[in-house]
């Protein structure tokens, strides 16, 4: 009985870990965002970034296994990888730019580099809105499509930022300090990333409404 049991329909299991690595996603924003903040608690909050991506990991391992292992899944199983993959690799980039501001040692930082902060954790907010709401696919498409189109344009807000940050900070810092310059840039080019990643997030979203609706 057990190994026939151990085959059985596990959906809410899925959804449960999807939620699970979305509030990963949103605790590491929000320390992300506070690192952005600058001071002296910089490195705590690179060090939080770190442990929430550990946790993020987890929860994708678990997910990977749970694929091999469960007769009947709530989607295709490739969409199920993807899905969490792209999520994974959303905190993976945060962890890169904590990692990057640890790196250069720095503890101030650029007013563009705290609204894409902001705007980061914005669209992880968003993230961990749509994912509850896949449960029932077909009862919530419309706000599912609101919410990708949504991560679709602060992707897109991110880029003007980003255009406009390394544009001040060639003007402020580059010509005096190009070492400095290098550092700002490099970590702009981190946090750009991050939103581009939500938005993979989001484009496998609309990947999985479109195969199941």
């Amino acid at each position: 009985m057990n190994w026939f049991q151990a085959l059985m329909p596990k959906e809410g299991r899925f959804f449960d870990l999807f939620e699970q690595h979305a509030a990963t996603l949103c605790a590491g924003a929000q320390s992300l965002h506070k690192l952005l903040e600058g001071g002296p608690e910089t490195p705590a909050h690179c060090a939080a970034v770190a442990q929430h991506e550990d946790a993020a990991d987890q929860v994708a391992r678990e997910v990977m296994l749970m694929v091999r292992r469960t007769f009947i899944t709530p989607f295709d199983r490739a969409d199920i990888i993807d899905l969490i993959s792209s999520m994974d690799d959303a905190i993976d980039q945060m962890h890169k730019t904590a990692k990057a501001t640890n790196l250069f040692e720095q503890t101030t930082f650029q007013p563009h580099m705290l609204q894409l902060g902001e705007l980061i954790e914005r669209t992880a907010k968003l993230t961990a809105e749509a994912v509850p709401l896949l449960r029932s696919m077909r009862g919530n498409a419309d706000r599912l499509n609101e919410i990708t189109e949504e991560v679709k344009r602060l992707e897109e807000e991110s880029d003007h930022l980003y255009d406009a940050g390394i544009a001040a900070l060639y003007k402020d810092i580059g010509r005096k300090d190009p070492m400095a310059y290098i550092v700002g840039a490099e970590i702009y080019d981190h946090l750009e990333k991050v939103v581009d990643r939500f938005e993979d997030v989001a484009n496998r979203i609309s990947g999985v409404l479109i195969e199941h609706l």
